[in-house]
């Protein structure tokens, strides 16, 4: 037996140390068993590893991207994106089928009795998770809305029927920047208001962008989430992850950030960058404030727990930034290792990912 099936979640929880879920997960107790499978979860790399990442890290350094050339791939990041589905359309990424193990938030919201609910996915692709939540999608009352500022990526998603003619609910899809606006004047997608949209999802997004341009997109999304229930599903590539190790000269722009050769950028992530790009409270802070909100509520007179969107449309939401010291309250803060084996060639490959959930105070 060669390939054991992920069953849960494999992310392991920076504060506490323990992955959020451990049944059914493939955990290697035995370093002599790592030959009998393909994939193994929560697998530290040893320290002659570390070692070599430290090497391969100074060895790209020393021949960084001149900053002319590196202008010019930010300059028309865009246009790479849009000339890499031109060439590969639909049939580069696969669909995300782990979704319900990392996010059932968005297998909730495509429940029958889910209500109202607006879904916005930002670097939407060729449709690797709004594809997947619209063949689910069971609640009459789904909004989903695709974006990507690649426009052949959007022709991708609109010209599918299942977002022409969806099964149930409704799909729309739009060319729109991410990082367009600024840090204190927001730009939405077209048709989206401020304060109404239930999650945003933003996966293997962020690495696209230029550090530069973090503030303006997470101020993006904090103006169109609901306020005090908007979520933040994000999910991308972590420092050293095997990918960044394998770029060669000429490819570094700068700390962490890389571009291949088809000239899309990517970023590897610390999770404590998150915080700091998100302007998040800290899981702990942010444990400490929902126990203070559960006592407060159990001490007042009990309310209905359905969110009402008719009266959160109509709630004044500033772009700018609030007067209290964060913007989100952290859900989650996690790193997903993988260790991927290659037994015919007796190779070890370390994978690594952040996950993150965040919720607009």
């Amino acid at each position: 037996m060669s390939h054991r099936k992920k069953a849960t979640s494999s992310v392991r929880s920076l504060t506490d140390g323990a992955p959020d879920h451990t049944i059914g997960s493939r955990t290697l107790d035995d370093d002599e068993d790592v030959w009998n499978f393909n994939a193994w979860d929560h697998v530290e790399p040893p320290e002659e590893h570390i070692a070599m990442v430290d090497e391969l890290l100074a060895k790209q350094a020393e021949t960084r991207v001149d900053q002319q050339n590196a202008d010019l791939y930010h300059q028309n990041a865009a246009n790479y994106w849009d000339k890499f589905y031109s060439r590969h359309e639909n049939r580069f990424f696969k669909d995300r089928k782990w979704l319900h193990l990392e996010f059932p938030e968005l297998v909730q919201a495509t429940n029958k009795d889910a209500g109202p609910m607006r879904i916005v996915e930002v670097g939407c692709g060729a449709g690797n998770t709004v594809f997947p939540l619209l063949e689910m999608n069971q609640n009459p009352a789904l909004d989903l809305v695709a974006c990507d500022y690649a426009e052949q990526a959007v022709n991708v998603v609109k010209t599918n029927p299942l977002c022409q003619d969806p099964p149930m609910g409704h799909c729309q899809a739009h060319v729109w920047d991410l990082s367009a606006g600024t840090a204190g004047e927001a730009s939405l997608p077209p048709g989206i208001d401020p304060g109404s949209v239930d999650i945003v999802v933003l996966v293997f997004v962020f690495s696209a962008l230029h550090p530069r341009e973090w503030a303006s997109a997470v101020n993006n999304v904090y103006t169109m989430l609901r306020p005090k229930t908007g979520l933040v599903l994000f999910r991308d590539y972590g420092r050293h992850d095997l990918p960044q190790l394998r770029f060669k000269k000429n490819r570094l722009l700068d700390d962490n950030f890389y571009v291949r050769g088809d000239g899309t950028r990517v970023y590897f992530f610390d999770p404590q960058e998150l915080y700091t790009a998100f302007d998040a409270m800290s899981r702990e802070a942010s444990q400490l404030e929902m126990d203070k909100s559960e006592v407060s509520a159990a001490n007042s007179e009990p309310q209905s727990l359905k969110i009402d969107h008719d009266a959160a449309n109509h709630v004044q939401v500033s772009s700018a930034r609030p007067m209290s010291p964060s913007r989100f309250v952290t859900l989650q803060m996690a790193v997903d290792r993988r260790l991927l084996v290659n037994r015919k060639e007796r190779k070890r490959m370390y994978r690594v990912w952040v996950q993150a959930k965040f919720r607009k105070r």
